[in-house]
C-alpha cells in the first residue's frame, strides 16, 4: 500500500463520498469518522479539517450540526457531478465506437468569473477533452448534449463558443492528437495501475486483509482508476489504438472493487458512526 496519497486532500473527501456515502442523496457522515479515516490514508488532523472546510466552500458538502457532532452531506452540485462521473468511470474502455464527429470548444470567460472557469475545464477533462491551446478544446466524441449542460450550469454559455464536425483525413490526426493528449504517460499509467493491484485478484492474497486494510486498498484503487476518464480520450481505434493495458486496467477496477466492496464499506460505516 501506498501512502500517504499524492492528491490534495480535498479530492480523496470526494472520493470517500463518492464511495461510500450510500445513500447518496440523504446520508450524513460525521465529520471526526471523516477525519479519522483521512488520517489512516496519510493526513494529519490539521489537512483533513482544512480539506473539508475548503470542499464545504466549493459548495460540493453542507455542513450540519446534531447537538456537538458536525455531519456532512452532499449538495446538489455534488450529485449531479457523482452522477455524471459514475457514468464515465464505469463505462471507461467498454466501449469501441468507430470515428464520428469530434468535439470542438472554444471559450474566453473573464477574469472575475474565474471560479467558472477553472470548474468547466476540471470537467471538460472529465469529459475526455485535450486542450489545444489556451480556451479551445477538443474530444474525439459527440459531446454536444453534455457541454451545453455544462455551460448553462456554470452560466458562461454567452463566453463560449461549440461546433460538431469531422477530421480532414488529409492529415494525421494521431500526430495532432498526441499534442492534445499524454497518450505515452496515460499509457505507462494504466500499466503501473495493472501492476500494483493485479496480485488482489488472487482471494487468497485478500483473505489477509482486514475491514480497515481493504478499505485502505479500495479507496486507492478507486481513487486512481477515476482519474483515467480526465486523461483517456477513448480515441477511435483506427485514429490511434488504445493503451495495451487498458483493458486489463479495466477488468481489475470492476472485478476488485466489487470484492473489496463489503470489508470496505463495513470500515467505513463503523468510523463514521459516532
Amino acid at each position: 500500500m501506498h501512502s500517504p496519497f499524492e492528491p490534495a486532500p480535498q479530492e480523496l473527501v470526494m472520493t470517500l463520498l463518492g464511495g461510500y456515502a450510500e445513500p447518496r442523496r440523504t446520508r450524513r457522515v460525521w465529520s471526526g469518522g471523516l477525519v479519522a479515516l483521512l488520517a489512516e490514508l496519510g493526513f494529519s488532523e490539521g489537512a483533513a479539517r482544512i480539506a473539508l472546510t475548503r470542499v464545504v466552500r466549493r459548495d460540493l458538502l453542507e455542513r450540519h450540526k446534531d447537538g456537538r457532532l458536525v455531519y456532512y452531506r452532499l449538495t446538489r452540485r455534488t450529485l449531479s457531478v457523482l452522477e455524471d462521473g459514475d457514468r464515465r468511470i464505469f463505462s471507461l474502455g467498454r466501449t469501441r465506437g468507430r470515428a464520428g464527429e469530434w468535439t470542438v470548444l472554444w471559450h474566453q470567460i473573464p477574469d472575475d468569473r474565474r471560479v467558472a472557469r477553472e470548474r468547466l475545464v476540471r470537467r471538460l477533462r472529465f469529459l475526455g477533452f485535450g486542450s489545444v491551446q489556451d480556451g479551445t478544446w477538443l474530444a474525439p466524441h459527440d459531446r454536444e448534449q453534455e457541454v451545453l449542460d455544462l455551460l448553462r450550469e456554470l452560466d458562461v454559455t454567452a463566453h463560449a463558443g461549440l461546433m460538431l464536425g469531422k477530421p480532414s483525413t488529409g492529415l494525421d490526426i494521431g500526430v495532432f492528437a498526441a499534442r492534445a493528449w499524454d497518450l505515452d504517460g496515460l499509457a505507462a499509467r494504466y500499466r503501473a495501475f495493472v501492476a500494483e493491484f493485479e496480485a488482489y485478484v488472487d482471494e487468497r492474497a485478500r483473505a489477509g486483509l482486514d475491514d480497515a486494510a481493504a478499505f485502505a486498498l479500495r479507496t486507492r484503487l478507486l481513487h486512481i482508476f477515476r482519474e483515467f476518464p480526465a486523461r483517456d480520450p477513448e480515441l477511435p481505434g483506427e485514429i490511434v489504438p488504445a493503451p495495451a493495458a487498458r483493458d486489463r486496467a479495466v477488468a481489475l477496477f470492476h472485478d476488485l472493487q466489487a470484492a473489496l466492496a463489503p470489508a470496505a464499506q463495513r470500515h467505513f460505516d463503523e468510523v463514521t458512526t459516532p
